[in-house]
């Protein structure tokens, strides 16, 4: 089902990602703003009944798709039955669960149909990953990470932008060491002059003290935070950074 009558295939990281984003804000409507109709149209007596998100942000109720394999991994089935058997926000909640783990499926089997390398593949993810799932924003866990955010960045001046030995001691956990902005304009050209030499390890691109940096404390080199997908509020709930390629070597046997 595509909510349209017509196939849509989406081919490029992009396309599948707005694909996923439009999937996604039709589940959270249903789970959200038109949570009475939804939860009416969850009829126990009826049969297995599915929440289907289509790529135009709408959102419906029916029974799943009758061709086997379907043309698209189906959602969870059924989700009608347990809707009087528990308290109505926790019903909800399961839902999302199984709506986050439909719109992933369905993203990776257009990266699996259409032949996302390694790199297309990794780059879908990190884009889905930095939005919130359907749990987080039915649960209302997604407004307090905001909160938090909000708060770590009123502090950002001192803790992602620490000097030289405060980087040190804390093993260059957060950005690249910058004199204060209170300090003499000679200081700022001796830094960059200190760690102009100095790449990112991802692009390969020169050291600027205005971007965030974050060193990885295995193979101690630096990355450009928008690099290695790390904002400085993540950085600080990081205790130790393990870049993307010493993670993949971990991980090896």
């Amino acid at each position: 089902m595509d909510g349209s009558g017509t196939q849509y295939n989406p081919r490029t990281v992009e396309e599948v990602f707005r694909d996923f984003k439009g999937r996604r804000a039709g589940m959270i409507k249903a789970l959200t703003d038109d949570v009475e109709d939804f939860f009416q149209q969850c009829d126990p007596e009826k049969e297995n009944l599915c929440l289907y998100g289509f790529p135009s942000e709408q959102w419906e109720v029916n029974l799943p798709a009758e061709e086997v394999p379907p043309e698209l991994p189906e959602p969870a089935l059924g989700i009608n039955f347990a809707r009087d058997g528990m308290q109505e926000k926790d019903w909800l909640a399961l839902v999302a669960v199984h709506s986050d783990a439909w719109l992933l499926g369905v993203a990776f089997y257009f990266g699996a149909r259409f032949g996302f390398d390694r790199s297309d593949r990794k780059r879908l993810f990190n884009m889905i990953n930095e939005m919130s799932t359907i749990y987080e924003v039915v649960t209302g866990a997604a407004k307090k990470q905001v909160k938090e955010k909000s708060s770590v960045s009123n502090h950002s001046s001192t803790k992602s932008k620490p000097n030289s030995k405060r980087a040190s001691e804390s093993q260059g956990k957060f950005s690249k060491p910058t004199q204060p902005k209170e300090e003499d304009e000679g200081l700022d050209e001796e830094d960059e002059d200190e760690h102009g030499e100095t790449l990112c390890g991802a692009c390969g691109e020169n050291y600027a003290s205005d971007e965030f940096w974050i060193c990885c404390d295995i193979c101690e080199k630096w990355f450009h935070g928008k690099c290695v997908k790390i904002t400085p509020a993540r950085a600080e709930h990081i205790k130790q950074y393990k870049c993307p390629s010493c993670s993949n070597k971990r991980a090896r046997p």
